[in-house]
This record gives C-alpha cells, structure tokens and sequence, in this order.
C-alpha cells in the first residue's frame, strides 16, 4: 500500500515522499532461515569523492566512524562507480550490469544538448521492471528488504509519475523516497538548519527498521542525499569547520565538512544499533559512493576533475566492506572493484549462483573463484552524452595500472586530444599523456573497448544532421 504526504514536523511524512508497507513475507519460508543468514546494511553516499573522508586519509574531513568501520574490515583503494553519474551506477549496484549494457548511461531524466556537436543516443530513463534487482534477489530468499532515501531510477522523480517504478515496484517491501534538497516537492519545507539534506530522518528510519527485523534476516539500503548540491548544513556545525586555516584549501569545504560530520553520525547510530541489538557479528556492512565529487564544490586532489567525468575525481569512490568473520579487519585492497560486484556478492552470500551471461561483476567474497579469475580484469565506462559540468561524449577502459580515455568526436577543452592513456600507479592524477610514447598499449586498450561495447549493445552517439 503506497502513503503519499506533505512533510510536517508532527507527522514526520516527507513532501510527496511515498513510503512502501507490503504485506508482511511468508512465515513458513522466514522459518525456514536460520540466524546464520546474515543481515545486510548498505550506505550509499551522494557524491562522496574518494578523499573526502578521514578514513582515506583526509586531515580535513573528520568521519571517525567511517574510519573504525574500515578498521573492523577491508578498505578498498580501487574501488569505482560504473558511472560518473547517479543515475546510471545506481542501476549497476541494483542489477549487478553495466550502464551500457542497460542503456542506462545518463542521470535520470538529463538533457538534450542540442546545439552540441554529437547527438546523444535514445537511452533508457528508468529501471525496467523486468530487470532482477537487488530487491528481488534478497526477498526471494525470504529476507526483509527496505530502501530509504534517494532512488533515482523512475521515469519521474515525484509521485505520481514515479510510483510505477519505484522501489516497491522492484522488490522492496518498505521504501521511503527522498529528493535533491530545496527543490521539487523538498523547497516547500526544507531548510539547511532543520534537516536539509534528510540524514536524521533516514537515520530514524533504519534504526526502526532494525528493531522491528531483529529476529530475522532483512536487506537495508542507507540511501543518503548527502553530499550532493545544494551544499547546505546547519550554520553553528559549518562555523567550527570555517575557522580551521586548511579551509583555505581548495579541496577542502566548511559546509562538506559539517555534512560529513552529520553523515558520519549517522554511520555510527546505525553501528551502535547493530552492537546494541547483539547483530554487528552477523550483519555484512557496505559503505560507497555513487559517484566522485563535484569538482565546483571541493577540489578532488590529486585525483583529476570530479563527478560527470571519466577522469579519476568522477569516477574512484571509497568502499568499506566490513563482515566479521568472513572479511578480514583493518585491511586495505588493491584490486580493481566496481558497483557492479555487488550484485554477484550478494548471490554468493545467499549461496545463488552468479553464472549469469549478462552479470557483469565479481564476486567480492575473499577467496571466491570468481575474484581470482577475475585478478587481471578490465574495468569499462561509456558514457554518450554531455554533460554541464563540461563531459563531452566518451568512453574508457582501465586494466592493471593503465588506462584509456576515448573522446567521441572532438575532445574537450580540457583534453585537448581524442585518446588519453595514463598509467595510475605513477600518476594518478592524470597529467602525463602517455599515448604518444606507448602506442601499442593504447591500440591494445582501444582495441578491447571496441570489442566490449559491441558485447554489451552500448548505444553510441551520432554526428547531429538537425
């Protein structure tokens, strides 16, 4: 049953929010799961840039619970979104396939450009019903499943339009949706010193989620809003961080700062929930990020650019993965990790074979067959369209330290050449252009590009003829 409402302080709905109350899951198949069935937690920030949290090394943002998470299991350093965008990575974490394989390539709805160059491809503007999503996969196995926060993956952001695709609609018994703050539906009510950005009411959510799924297995999606534009945040919190002289910096931001510091909160009520309910032991905890940060907002250093581009600063994320017993603690991994390992993760923690022609992931469980075969993978990103933050049409490829960025047409200003190649373990920043000198290996990557898009049907953009 769907409950739209208007956000008021006393009855604590949110403005054409709609909260999901399926009727309660067969008992005889929840008896059927023991207590070793682990419940599964997944915080998914909004564009979080792999630096901006202490926990990978920053002096500036504070995230202490982000950093005992990542002491209690594996911190991943290669970690990226399938997309330099909201929309199209989120789709990769619920169905485990890469954005072009979905044709799902931009952020829902994105815009035409049309006095560009190139003319973007007729993509896909929402989440198929027909696509087995994350929802499905844990409810079938008799688990209690919930998401709460940003979705971003129907035709229309708001209800009504939206209901038909929402995720009620894709597997998920309880849903409580919440939208980019200060506008749409949220500019009637939201304000920076009263919640702006949603924390506190997800956070409220999910802890009674917890204690009402205490004595049986449930899947939980954190889905925040922060620290996605608008930058807002209460003014006393912004004030502490304004006065520390690295403010000065242009990676660092006050307002970020005070809304890591309510985030990180929020990851800690939650880890506090777990211990206090005896299920931190066996509850498998996932921290990411749907894309880098926006470069106009904080810098990305050393990384270059940020979210919208398919140079580092839109694209690595930070990723926590913390499950006692079966990952190790205070432990940092190298390989190469996407949103589309989650997925196939999941399968092999319900014990579901992830042999499915079009799963584009590994599995991430330490000592899966899958992960070491998958130890000199190639990851691939393609991406059709522009976008304001200055993207023009491109696609790229990374195996082992290097990796290739291809223009589409003409490359951008801050390119200034069709093919990039770059080997990160040397500069990860992105400023030695290493085609020239190793054009084998940039032939190689092109090559494998080529070969990927036509496996997964990727759409590609076409000379403008209007």
């Amino acid at each position: 049953m769907i409950f739209p409402g208007r956000y008021s302080k006393s009855s604590g709905l949110l403005a054409f929010a709609c909260i999901a109350l399926l009727a309660c899951a067969d008992l005889a198949s929840s008896q059927q799961l023991t207590q070793q069935s682990p419940n599964v937690v997944f915080i998914l920030a909004d564009d979080l840039g792999w630096t901006q949290t202490s926990a990978y090394g920053s002096r500036y943002y504070k995230t202490p619970n982000l950093e005992k998470l990542a002491s209690q299991g594996v911190r991943y350093t290669n970690a990226y979104a399938a997309a330099a965008i909201c929309s199209p990575t989120r789709a990769s974490i619920m169905t485990g396939k890469y954005p072009a394989r979905l044709h799902i390539t931009d952020y829902i709805p994105g815009r035409a450009f049309r006095n560009m160059p190139l003319k973007q491809p007729d993509w896909q503007r929402n989440l198929p019903l027909s696509e087995y999503t994350l929802g499905e996969l844990f409810r079938e196995q008799g688990y209690r499943t919930a998401l709460f926060g940003k979705w971003h993956l129907s035709k229309e952001k708001a209800p009504p339009g939206s209901i038909a695709h929402n995720p009620s609609a894709q597997g998920f018994d309880e849903s409580f949706i919440t939208y980019k703050p200060l506008s749409g539906p949220a500019r009637e009510w939201q304000t920076p010193e009263d919640d702006g950005h949603n924390v506190r009411m997800l956070t409220d959510l999910s802890l009674k989620f917890i204690e009402r799924n205490a004595n049986r297995p449930f899947f939980l999606m954190i889905s925040h809003n922060t620290i996605h534009d608008p930058l807002i945040e209460k003014s006393k919190l912004i004030e502490s961080f304004a006065s520390n002289p690295e403010s000065n910096y242009s990676e660092n931001s006050p307002v970020i700062a005070a809304m890591l510091d309510t985030f990180d909160r929020s990851v800690g009520a939650v880890l506090d929930k777990l211990d206090e309910l005896g299920l931190a032991e066996n509850t498998l905890v996932i921290f990411f990020s749907d894309n880098g940060g926006l470069e106009s907002d904080a810098s990305q250093l050393p990384l270059r650019e940020g979210k919208a581009w398919l140079y580092e600063g839109g694209i690595r994320v930070p990723l926590i993965i913390r499950w006692p017993g079966r990952f190790p603690e205070n432990t940092v991994d190298y390989s190469l990790v996407s949103s589309t390992d989650f997925f196939p993760t999941f399968m092999e923690v319900l014990g579901q074979s992830s042999d499915v022609d079009d799963m584009d992931g590994y599995s991430l469980l330490p000592g899966s067959s899958e992960r070491t075969e998958g130890s000199e993978r190639a990851l691939y990103w393609h991406y059709p369209h522009y976008h304001n933050a200055g993207m023009s049409p491109a696609g790229a490829i990374r195996i082992g330290n290097m990796k290739l960025i291809e223009w589409f047409g003409s490359a951008p200003e801050a390119s200034g050449t069709a093919i990039e190649l770059y080997d990160l373990s040397k500069d990860i920043g992105e400023t030695d252009n290493l085609v020239h000198r190793q054009p084998e290996v940039a032939q190689k990557l092109l090559n494998m590009l080529a070969v990927w898009r036509t496996e997964v049907g990727a759409q590609m953009p076409e000379e403008r003829s209007d």
